[in-house]
């Protein structure tokens, strides 16, 4: 997307990103923070986290907030928990990117294995849904308030030997479509879905290991999208899909 965002468009703005370690949504957190928002970093790896804070803090970007959090065991309750931190710290969520996934096995659907497919489904749509249930109250301080749900072409429309990935992006489709359909005219809440296509990440290697990642975009291509649905300008958009 070929969108020029004002050096201020996220300036004041509290925005939490899921997978805040690697790959997207990495440089997602870094290009929020250069544009003025304080970013709640959630991801597995504290020390992947600890380096982008020290970088984003090296950068004199505001200072962001470190959340440890394995989605494939978390609770209702570790979410609960992390949002009264949130209320006590910052008062409010202005925006919420659903980055993190993993990509599970790529076989036929009657050898997938069973406990794998329970974890990615944990991870890529009962944590998003919980992480979205739970933090509600929070987005609703917001004066607009964004969320943002990551899909991908198989969530919009399921393959042979995706298994589990493709289910469960196309669980999330539906979440968010469902979300932005309630809160439609009823809420500071935006809910838009983005696919960001193929791009140079470590999950599209394993996903589809022939390719060369030489021919594809990479995740900084797509940071005007990732911008424009969190800032001001794209206060009108709800329940619709962007694709990178």
């Amino acid at each position: 997307m070929e969108y020029e965002a004002k050096p201020d468009l996220l300036k004041g703005r509290i925005i939490l990103v899921t997978g805040a370690g690697d790959g997207i949504g990495r440089t997602a957190s870094l290009t929020y923070a250069r544009y003025g928002a304080t970013v709640i970093l959630l991801g597995r790896t504290v020390s992947k986290l600890e380096t982008l804070y020290d970088e984003i803090i090296q950068a004199g970007f505001p200072e962001p907030g470190i959340v440890p959090m394995d989605l494939s065991v978390t609770s209702a309750q570790d979410i609960e928990q992390m949002a009264e931190v949130i209320l006590d710290k910052y008062g409010r969520l202005d925006g919420l990117l659903h980055n993190a996934a993993i990509l599970g096995e790529r076989v036929p659907f009657e050898n997938y294995d069973l406990d794998q497919f329970s974890r990615v489904m944990q991870v890529n749509f009962n944590s998003v849904f919980l992480l979205t249930r739970l933090l509600m109250p929070l987005l609703k301080l917001s004066d607009s308030a964004s969320v943002v749900f990551t899909s991908s072409g198989v969530g919009a429309r399921p393959q042979a030997y995706w298994g589990a990935y493709a289910v469960s992006k196309y669980a999330v489709e539906g979440l968010a479509k469902l979300l932005a359909d309630e809160l439609e005219n009823t809420s500071n809440i935006r809910v838009n879905i983005l696919n960001p296509g193929a791009t140079r990440t470590s999950m599209r290697a394993a996903a589809v290991p022939g390719e060369d990642p030489q021919t594809l975009k990479t995740p900084e291509d797509l940071m005007g999208l990732y911008l424009y649905l969190m800032g001001a300008d794209s206060a009108a958009e709800n329940g619709k899909t962007f694709t990178g």
